[in-house]
């Protein structure tokens, strides 16, 4: 028997039947962008809590895609302070 290949829908989350998949790939998206500009800068957790005024113990829930306790205004808001951009289109 060989192994039928499904595709995917682009959302892991919706491919693994969340009923929220769209808020948690948008989480996961926003986290991705902030752990970007994080890298890109050269940023340690405390430096980006020292810039933003994020605690540092949030930016470590970011890295760790730990996001249950983030809205996502709460994560476009902390892109913003570390300079990125967010754009939303409806």
């Amino acid at each position: 028997m060989e192994d039928e290949l499904i595709p995917g829908t682009g959302n892991v989350f919706h491919d693994l039947g969340r009923p929220d998949a769209g808020v948690l790939q948008l989480k996961a998206e926003l986290a991705a962008r902030i752990i970007g500009v994080l890298d890109d800068c050269v940023l340690t957790v405390r430096q980006a809590e020292a810039v933003t005024g994020v605690a540092a113990a949030d930016f470590f829930r970011i890295r760790n895609a730990r996001l249950e306790r983030f809205a996502i205004d709460r994560l476009m808001g902390i892109l913003a302070k570390l300079g990125g951009r967010v754009a939303v289109t409806l």
